[in-house]
């Protein structure tokens, strides 16, 4: 079937081809998607620039209810948001609804900020110095197809409470909730025009997104080779990027944790969407005095996760995106390699068991490159500071776990490992309050938090002398 499109412009411009969107479950076509070309979002930022005038000429406090109305309309909408999410993308039921409601949180969250967007006035000689904090314009916002919901929430709504109109590109796979969260927009009363969704291919929509000289900034979550496909060309015209990339983080787990807690909390560290997921933990490093005992413990609790129809409130863990995805993470994966494994349903699917490989060379490409999909390694490390040598061999930097009871300890190794998301004794990286991001090449700026609405604005300096006219 073809997804629904309103009547309105920016969910439904002309195209030129179509992109089909698979159940990845099921492998059946869930929709077709008509595909934006290179006009047509020159189109879009075109209406983008005139629709956020009009934004921005509101008063604040009519931003703000118009971003709490959108909040509310979403929250109406969860668990259809939820649904969609799951043919489209092939998530847990359970971590969709989480999903469908960050967006409505982010709305509500960001809302707030709306009339706390304040500047500064800097004490200065003969006069006042102010600052004002005004917003950049039209911002590109590309989605990936992981987590194609709050993802692209993370950008949208700090952009459009901070005053700027929003183009979001969502996924080729995945476009079919950013579309309908666009509809809702219009129903919640945002103006026609601000928020607008374009799919297409990347290669043509995304690089006219960032190629655009109307669009004052990019936000891109995606592959680190992706990503600084995007800074080069948006460097051509000094545009601003927010860039989240790619990871390898490490869970580290010292030999005077809690090792059966760990042992428990480590499987869906990776498993979680499937391995889909930039933060995902998928080097285990273990101290060797307890390396055996902790994969003794960690055996049963990979081998039970349970694995299957995404829509079931019991599954644990869904399939990968695509057939081109389980072809990738097949590549890291020999079938005699040792380990542990879990079960998988066989059939139409892109579906790949629970994988955590022992034995492996520190340099090998598994431990090494982000596989993203349903594997780990398990590497033993000797003493504190071997641990924070592996810990930062890579060129990611975006998140991990410490797994000790010693709490300088803690401290210790959290300065030392080169991550911008950390976590001790949990795998908690993300919360829509807090700031996230990346060192390294993970990524570059910050999104979320008590700053994000201020990444999307340019800091004015007005000095006012309160002297008179010289005679």
């Amino acid at each position: 079937m073809s997804h629904p499109h309103t009547s309105h412009p920016q969910t439904s411009p002309p195209y030129d081809h179509e992109l089909q969107v698979l159940d990845p479950a099921t492998e059946e076509v869930v929709a077709t998607v008509p595909a934006a070309s290179a006009q047509d979002v020159a189109d879009a930022v075109g209406r983008a620039a005139k629709a956020q005038v009009r934004w921005a000429a509101l008063a604040p406090a009519d931003r703000a209810r118009l971003l709490r109305r959108f909040a509310a309309v979403v929250d109406g909408h969860i668990e259809e948001l939820a649904r969609l999410e799951v043919r489209e993308a092939g998530h847990t039921l359970g971590n969709a609804r989480w999903e469908a409601g960050n967006v409505r949180d982010l709305l509500d969250y960001a809302a707030g900020g709306v009339e706390r967007l304040t500047g500064r006035q800097i004490p200065v000689a003969g006069g006042l110095d102010i600052t004002l904090l005004e917003p950049l314009g039209v911002v590109g916002v590309i989605a990936p197809w992981n987590f194609p919901l709050p993802i692209a929430a993370w950008g949208t709504a700090p952009a459009l409470a901070a005053g700027n109109a929003v183009i979001l590109k969502p996924a080729e796979t995945t476009p079919l909730t950013a579309l309908r969260v666009a509809e809702l927009a219009l129903e919640a009363g945002l103006p026609e025009h601000l928020f607008q969704v374009l799919p297409g291919a990347g290669p043509v929509a995304g690089a006219a997104l960032v190629e655009h000289p109307g669009v004052a900034k990019i936000v891109f979550t995606g592959s680190t080779a992706v990503g600084k496909q995007v800074l080069a060309k948006g460097s051509a015209l000094l545009k601003r990027v927010t860039l989240e990339l790619g990871g390898k983080s490490p869970n580290i787990v010292f030999a005077d944790a809690d090792i059966e807690a760990a042992a428990a909390a480590a499987p869906m560290s990776f498993l979680d969407n499937s391995g889909q997921d930039c933060c995902a933990r998928t080097r285990i490093l273990v101290q060797r005095s307890v390396h055996d005992r902790f994969l003794e413990l960690l055996a049963p609790a990979v081998e039970s996760v349970v694995v299957g129809d995404p829509s079931d409130e019991r599954t644990q863990m869904g399939p990968l995106i695509s057939r081109s995805q389980l072809e990738r993470v097949r590549s890291y994966v020999d079938a005699d390699a040792p380990g542990i494994r879990g079960k998988a349903p066989e059939g139409p699917g892109f579906w790949f068991p629970p994988t955590v490989l022992t034995g492996v060379d520190p340099d090998a490409r598994v431990a090494v490159e982000e596989v993203f999909g349903p594997v780990a390694v398990v590497l033993p490390f000797d003493d504190e500071a071997d641990a924070i040598r592996l810990a930062n061999a890579t060129d990611y930097g975006l998140s991990g776990s410490i797994w000790t009871r010693d709490i300088g300890r803690a401290l210790r190794v959290s300065q030392a490992v080169r991550a911008g998301n950390l976590s001790v004794n949990s795998h908690s990286s993300v919360r829509y309050w807090t700031p996230f991001g990346g060192f390294k090449q993970s990524g570059i700026g910050r999104e979320l938090g008590p700053d994000a609405l201020t990444a999307f604005t340019e800091t004015k300096n007005v000095f006012i002398s309160t002297e008179g006219p010289a005679q």
